[in-house]
């Protein structure tokens, strides 16, 4: 994957979409230099709880409002997985979908491919207000230029049942010991990006292996983290990829442990079910989403309107109070704070650049290793090694 190679798809693609805006006659990758009238329609691919239009929760609605505001109607296709919005994104040559929420180990991927369109973050008033490492970060800034906005951060936390594990887990150990005695009811994330928790585990475990990054593994410590992920499969009830599937399991009392989003936190909590979420001592892996714009976008102002709207404090605010993510925009934090209390407010790390630089934020697993070599195991090895662990 080499992000250069592909500059002139790149500026192709914006060039088209540019022209449905207004041009800029700046050198680089064309941008839109103002935002037209709505198209009428906009078609997203999101996050289960990135969009939500009352239907969930009634008291939560960032939609309808958007589409009184703009007369953009809006149609959204969840996403389970990167990979599966990766392959979304690009159905009918890329003209499907003029937009996605794609997290850092997809993002680069459609930058590199083409798949999405530079952006001109002056026509967005909220991105001044993001935490600075979410307004140009390496997962959609590239050599200077913008692929999209961020939008909502968190961290892949330990999730448990308060009322069966006791005492509170500190250590990931509770899912990866083959000993656990959660055995048979433990759970993990269904993507080869999950093989950076384990790597994440050995990193303090076996420091021997010399893991630096959890997503810049050579063979040896990619071996060694699909080792753990084989040993930890017999405790494992359910690999999940769609939320729901985790949510059903934990409230049948089926599942115990494992890693979770903040959304399932959040939903189970709001059911009054005995669950709990956190940190272990090791670290945790996360991810920062950004929202991108089809190269080939049938709909290029609406999309433009959205991530105007999606990086707003108040927008923000309301993803944060039903999903549990954290906001990218700082001006969210003592509205978020108002809101629930700060107390409540608290786990967010609102505006906490430090907790940012905490989490291993996923990215796309690449030869080119970040210390200067280029012995890491790309993607598609990681695939394979996924393949393996699942059998």
């Amino acid at each position: 994957m080499n992000r250069r190679q592909v500059t002139p798809v790149v500026m192709l693609a914006v060039t088209l979409v540019a022209g449905a805006c207004g041009k800029s006659s700046t050198s680089g990758p064309k941008v839109p230099t103002s935002v037209g009238k709505g198209e009428g329609q906009l078609n997203l691919i999101a996050w289960l709880g990135y969009t939500e239009d009352g239907s969930t929760d009634p008291k939560s609605d960032w939609v309808h409002p958007f589409e009184k505001q703009t007369g953009c109607q809006v149609h959204v296709k969840y996403g389970n997985t990167s990979d599966e919005m990766v392959t979304l994104m690009r159905q009918g040559g890329g003209s499907v979908y003029d937009g996605v929420s794609a997290s850092g180990d997809a993002t680069n991927r459609l930058i590199a491919h083409g798949d999405v369109a530079a952006v001109n973050v002056n026509l967005v008033p909220g991105y001044k207000q993001f935490v600075p490492t979410l307004q140009s970060p390496p997962h959609n800034t590239v050599n200077g230029v913008h692929y999209g906005v961020s939008y909502m951060y968190g961290a892949n936390e330990l999730m448990y049942n308060t009322n069966s594990v006791t005492p509170a887990p500190t250590s990931w150990s509770t899912v990866f010991d083959p000993s656990s005695p959660y055995a048979g009811k433990l759970t993990a994330y269904d993507s080869p990006i999950y093989i950076a928790d384990a790597a994440l585990y050995l990193k303090t475990h076996q420091p021997s292996l010399g893991i630096k990054d959890p997503y810049e593994l050579t063979s040896a410590q990619l071996d060694a983290a699909t080792a753990l992920l084989k040993a930890q499969k017999p405790n494992v009830k359910k690999y999940w990829s769609a939320a729901a599937d985790e949510i059903d399991l934990f409230t049948s009392g089926d599942l115990v442990a494992g890693t979770a989003w903040p959304y399932q936190v959040s939903i189970l909590q709001a059911d009054h079910q005995p669950v709990a979420a956190g940190i272990p001592s090791e670290g945790a892996t996360g991810w920062a989403d950004t929202w991108m714009i089809s190269s080939h976008a049938k709909h290029p102002n609406c999309m433009y309107k959205w991530m105007q709207w999606a990086s707003t404090p108040q927008v923000q605010v309301q993803v944060a109070e039903f999903y549990g993510a954290t906001p990218s925009n700082t001006a969210s934090c003592s509205i978020l704070t108002a809101g629930i209390g700060a107390a409540a407010a608290a786990p967010y790390h609102c505006g906490d650049e430090a907790f940012v630089h905490q989490l291993y934020l996923w990215k796309t697993p690449l030869a080119q290793c970040g210390n200067g070599q280029s012995n890491c195991m790309d993607y598609s090895v990681w695939e394979q090694k996924w393949t393996e662990v699942k059998g």
